[in-house]
């Protein structure tokens, strides 16, 4: 019995270490990617996309062009209130785009339309930006927060200092990090922890409170965009 004791501490410790992890695991959402397959997304075209080195990839080629936007939904259903984090990585030209559609909906043609959270080389304005894909465009660029009014104006005011943190916490050609947050009516983006754009959408005819997520390959020249460590939390109401 003189051992007993240790054994003990050691399950507590492993115990209190193993709900720690839990803990943590549980502020990041449901891994909705299991780094290996595309197994629970889906995309009308699936030449475009695959899984490399842990990632999925999006690569628009000279031997197979993008020559309309192209989406990967995930199939869990649709998001309402919910935080989503990931990590991207963007390889090619100055034109070189991507994006996050958040609350959108999808066309018969395989188009998504709604919010999307912008990709793109930092030299371009829409990286960190909110657009409102096949709908009202520009919503919030970055550095901005754009209330959405009832008549469909937007009202700016400035985040220019956490947008300029951002850009220059922004590693070209290397994993960069998103939080996008939806809450109510209010869409906000924190690039690598920094707040880069923010809508409240008050326009009730043309906002989303749901919708789908997808990710986006953009038409254009020649570019690789991959997406890793996908974490999505839904949110109950208030």
């Amino acid at each position: 019995m003189k051992n007993a004791f240790p054994f003990l501490l050691t399950l507590v410790l492993v115990g209190l270490t193993s709900g720690a992890r839990s803990d943590h695991h549980g502020e990041k959402g449901k891994s909705i990617f299991d780094g290996k397959t595309l197994e629970g997304w889906k995309a009308p075209d699936m030449s475009y996309w695959s899984v490399v080195d842990g990632a999925i990839t999006a690569i628009a080629s000279e031997e197979n062009p993008c020559k309309k936007n192209q989406f990967l939904v995930w199939q869990g259903g649709e998001i309402g209130d919910f935080v989503l984090t990931l990590k991207f990585r963007v390889d090619g030209g100055p034109k070189a785009n991507s994006g996050v559609q958040v609350r959108s909906q999808v066309l018969e043609d395989g188009h998504a339309v709604g919010y999307q959270v912008d990709i793109s080389q930092p030299d371009a304005p829409w990286l960190g930006a909110i657009y409102d894909e096949h709908g009202r465009k520009m919503l919030a660029s970055r550095g901005e927060k754009t209330v959405v009014q009832a008549n469909g104006e937007l009202a700016k005011s400035s985040l220019e200092e956490s947008g300029k943190a951002a850009i220059e916490s922004y590693q070209a050609g290397e994993w960069n990090s998103y939080e996008i947050r939806g809450k109510g009516n209010q869409i906000s983006v924190k690039l690598n922890g920094h707040r880069t754009s923010v809508v409240i959408d008050e326009q009730e005819e043309e906002r989303e409170l749901s919708g789908i997520l997808a990710l986006q390959l953009h038409s254009g020249p020649p570019m690789t965009v991959q997406f890793k460590e996908i974490h999505l939390k839904q949110l109950k109401p208030e």
